[in-house]
């Protein structure tokens, strides 16, 4: 895809984070949700699909700050082969492999050099040299976190998006690049412990510009730095309590993650990350510079403090199942390092007065994209999923997120229906809305249709 084009198709599609269809969409764990699984039997089949997606886009005619070019494209078709296996080596190693092949066709997309991309999402060796004790070695795709909407413990979610149709989080966690790493767990009768290294294999990856090769792993992504994870599990009466701590390039942030249940249908959960780091602005204009992207000589737009601080992220939320399958979500995500209400003044007031300096205020907003940062300090989160709606084999199902500042947001609706147990379909109908200068009004993407067929193998 030419330079650039991932980037602004990522803005265009008002997404929080590439996510992907087909994903888990039960999210609150249990005390154990990490825990490797037991080696598979070996005449066990996996999982493999090919499907065809197909999108139609509107944009804005006019934005408060235009977006540099190339233009996105308003049709995507992807046709894609997917497979999930897992094979039995030995009485206690396996394989774990996961993988897509994608085809895509647009306005702008070159053939077949632009168009085809492989995305190996794991592969990885499970050992378990005694019981209840796992070594796992290769690229894994480590999820944290129990909020649906917003993870602050999910420290390895940066830069692993790949092609996707649903905006929905929770599909984006499922199917995503993995990471380089070793990982070793030990569980016990009331809990668990699980430690993480991840090294650098590559020196991190320009955010925009020139797309990978088409079987490139994309480790510049995944692996740009050393990074290190200890998890800790323990059952505490009616709470789940997880305590993380992560380590990355000289900084080190703490997390918590707790669940509660409220009755038979109601369980409330909470989500926290701390740590000292400089806000949204400079952390994107450092990581700019840093890889080449923006002259060092440019100043920080909009202007804001470059100084670290400690900096606070929160999800907490409750989730309401009827006997009906209709499960409710409802969350309010705190992000301390992004916007607020005078950066996003700043950031159209110098867009309005320097039209030159769009391309740097766009890249903010991109690399919280690709970093899977919320935007704004403030937002809500509301998810509806409804199994086996007025038939059986009929999902439905809406998210929307909403900037509580400004009132600006957007919503995805999605219905999917097995057809056979060899075939499905899928309609993904969104859009943002919001005045010009607010933060989901002044996308490009004004709204978006997306057709999806799966043929399972």
């Amino acid at each position: 895809m030419r330079a650039g084009a991932a980037l602004w198709l990522g803005l265009l599609a008002a997404m929080p984070a590439a996510a992907q269809e087909n994903g888990d969409l039960d999210r609150i764990p249990a005390m154990l949700e990490n825990a490797p699984p037991p080696p598979a039997a070996s005449n066990a089949h996996g999982k493999y699909y090919a499907e065809d997606a197909f999108t139609l886009s509107s944009l804005r005619g006019t934005l408060a700050v235009p977006v540099p070019p190339p233009s996105s494209s308003r049709w995507v078709n992807r046709t894609s082969l997917d497979a999930y296996d897992q094979w039995s080596l030995d009485k206690n190693l396996s394989f774990t492999f996961s993988d897509r092949f994608n085809l895509s066709e647009a306005e702008g997309i070159g053939f077949p050099g632009e168009a085809a991309r492989n995305d190996l999402r794991e592969a990885y060796f499970t050992w378990e040299p005694v019981t209840q004790t796992f070594v796992e070695a290769g690229r894994i795709n480590l999820k944290s976190g129990i909020a649906l909407g917003f993870n602050p413990t999910d420290f390895f979610k940066t830069r692993t998006g790949v092609a996707q149709a649903s905006a929905d989080p929770s599909s984006l966690r499922e199917d995503r690049f993995g990471t380089a790493m070793l990982r070793v767990q030990t569980i016990w009768d009331d809990g668990s412990a699980t430690f993480v290294y991840a090294p650098k294999l590559h020196t991190p990856r320009q955010i925009g510009g020139a797309a990978p090769g088409w079987i490139d792993p994309s480790f510049d992504q995944t692996n740009a730095s050393d990074r290190f994870l200890l998890i800790v599990n323990f059952e505490a009466g009616n709470f789940s309590p997880q305590a993380l701590a992560y380590h990355e390039s000289g900084r080190t942030k703490l997390g918590l993650n707790l669940s509660y249940p409220i009755g038979q249908s109601v369980i409330a959960y909470g989500e926290w990350a701390g740590g000292s780091e400089p806000d949204l602005i400079a952390q994107a204009i450092a990581y700019g510079k840093a890889t080449g992207t923006l002259p060092a000589f440019v100043p920080v737009l909009p202007p804001t403090s470059t100084s670290h601080a400690f900096r606070n992220d929160l999800a907490v939320g409750a989730s309401w199942t009827s006997v009906t399958k209709v499960t409710l979500n409802l969350e309010y995500h705190f992000h301390q390092a992004g916007f607020s209400g005078g950066d996003w003044r700043n950031w159209f007031d110098t867009g309005a007065a320097n039209p030159a300096a769009a391309s740097e205020l766009w890249y903010v907003r991109g690399f919280a994209a690709a970093m899977q940062q919320p935007m704004s300090r403030h937002q809500a989160f509301l998810r509806a999923d409804w199994q086996d709606a007025f038939v059986t084999d009929l999902e439905l199902s809406a998210i929307s997120f909403v900037n509580l500042t400004d009132g600006s947001g957007m919503a995805q609706f999605a219905a999917s229906y097995n057809l056979s147990d060899a075939w499905s379909v899928g309609a993904y109908v969104g859009g943002t809305f919001g005045c010009r200068r607010t933060e989901w009004g002044s996308l490009p993407g004004d709204a978006s249709a997306i057709f999806q067929i799966d043929r399972y193998l």
